[in-house]
């Protein structure tokens, strides 16, 4: 039998979202509004920072973006909204 590879990649960094990225409280909040950012970008959208020629994949860009701050979101929830149509 052949020897199995050692694997030569890093393990991933846990990054503790709460501390480091302002607004988000969450890992999934944090992916999601740089996903749609990234899409933003990928459509033409003007970035927001000077792009490091070591990141110039939309993904890295639209990570920094949210990073600094310079990406506004509005946290949906859907059960105030429902109790705001009731109120109606």
């Amino acid at each position: 039998m052949a020897a199995a590879k050692k694997s030569t990649r890093q393990p991933a960094k846990v990054v503790e979202v709460v501390e480091q990225w302002p607004g988000i409280d969450a890992q999934f909040r944090l992916i999601i509004v740089a996903a749609l950012r990234s899409k933003q970008l990928v459509r033409g959208a003007t970035a927001r920072i000077e792009p490091d020629l070591s990141r110039r994949k939309n993904t890295s860009i639209a990570l920094e973006e949210v990073k600094r701050g310079l990406v506004p979101f509005t946290i949906f929830d859907p059960d105030q909204e429902a109790d705001h149509v009731a109120a109606e």
